[in-house]
């Protein structure tokens, strides 16, 4: 049996998943956690297969969380389920130790085969995902501009991008106005930009962001 930690903000989601996984002999979802603080504390005092994690959770992100995991215990296979698209947060999450990475639009059928996978020791890449990935590595031009980004500061940028306000960001995040603000400014430092108009082209331009 694969017990699993669904890691996830959202009361409806933990539920579908639960429901989704209900019938499946050889996977059963053991506890449930909504926020960092909760989700660690779980992992630090239980254990369990596989941690199912969103991505997007309140106060710290998903990818801060998935490497406090693994400096906790780095056995432990973590699936991403996220909201976002792999050319947004795919790469990031597998260099940060995830062993797999799937959107919340994915067939039952498949995250039932990613769980599966990843519980036995193997990663879970889509062959999209997989492309990128050899790209990446058979890069050798300089790192692109976004990618001297911290993960905080990328998740920021996405959402700007995405035209979120710094009010409607701060809200997400459970941050202050003012800490959003620092964000964006050291953002647009590191990316030598200038405005939010021109950071917003250069996420569409390189498919951060729809």
């Amino acid at each position: 049996m694969i017990k699993v930690l669904v890691a996830d903000d959202h009361t409806l989601v933990r539920k579908g998943l639960k429901k989704i996984l209900l019938d499946t002999k050889d996977v059963k979802v053991v506890d449930e956690a909504s926020d960092d603080k909760e989700i660690l504390t779980k992992v630090s005092n239980n254990d369990y297969d596989l941690v199912l994690l969103d991505i997007s959770l309140p106060g710290r992100n998903g990818i801060d969380v998935l490497k406090q995991i693994k400096c906790m215990k780095p056995e432990l296979p973590v699936l991403i389920l996220s909201m976002y698209p792999e050319e947004q947060y795919a790469i990031r999450s597998i260099k940060a130790g995830a062993s797999g990475y799937l959107t919340k639009e994915s067939a039952p059928d498949e995250l039932i085969d990613a769980i599966r996978k990843v519980a036995w020791g193997r990663k879970y890449i889509t062959s999209s995902l997989a492309e990128r990935l050899a790209m990446e590595i058979g890069e050798k031009t300089g790192r692109l501009l976004h990618e001297s980004l911290s993960d905080r500061e990328y998740q920021v940028m996405c959402m700007i991008a995405s035209g979120k306000t710094v009010k409607e960001i701060a809200e997400t995040l459970s941050l202050s106005v003012k800490t959003i603000s620092t964000y964006r400014a050291r953002i647009l430092e590191k990316m030598h930009l200038k405005n939010n108009a021109q950071l917003t082209y250069y996420a569409i331009k390189h498919g951060l962001v729809d």
